[in-house]
């Protein structure tokens, strides 16, 4: 018998961004812009990613990573997206992933709706982090109900 997954948390990670990736990309609220084909996912890696649709990949992570951890920022989502990088004989060492990348993202799903910037409640100029929206979580939530667990 299958069961049904209520929310984001009942369902594998994978599963979950590879079918709101499809999602995105279906009904197009992500804008892909000029420069996406030359990029690199961080200072660590040696090419740009094989996969034309990394931006919806990428963004469905984020907006899932939002989701489990509100008032997260982009410090450390870029630690969250880094990894090792290859010195050659020299030992490998630790880089951030791409900040731009993030941001944009960010700016995107902000745009529609699905994330929202949190202000810190002494000073309103400063930026704590993003959380999800009830709109998003409605709307991640829809999304990990169609898969079964």
């Amino acid at each position: 018998m299958d069961k049904k997954a209520l929310v984001v948390k009942d369902v594998s990670a994978s599963a979950f961004i590879s079918e709101y990736a499809a999602y995105l990309k279906r009904t197009d609220k992500i804008t892909i812009p000029s420069w996406v084909d030359y990029v690199k996912t961080g200072s660590g890696k040696q090419l740009a990613p094989y996969d034309k649709d990394w931006l919806y990949i990428r963004a469905a992570a984020l907006a899932r990573k939002v989701y489990l951890r509100p008032n997260i920022g982009v410090g450390a989502l870029k630690k969250e997206f880094g990894c090792s990088k290859n010195y050659g004989t020299t030992p490998c060492h630790f880089v951030q992933g791409s900040g731009k990348i993030i941001r944009y993202l960010m700016k995107e799903l902000e745009d529609k709706g699905i994330i929202e910037t949190v202000k810190d409640e002494d000073n309103d100029q400063r930026t704590i982090g993003r959380k999800i929206t009830q709109k998003g979580q409605q709307e991640l939530d829809s999304i990990a109900r169609q898969i079964k667990v």
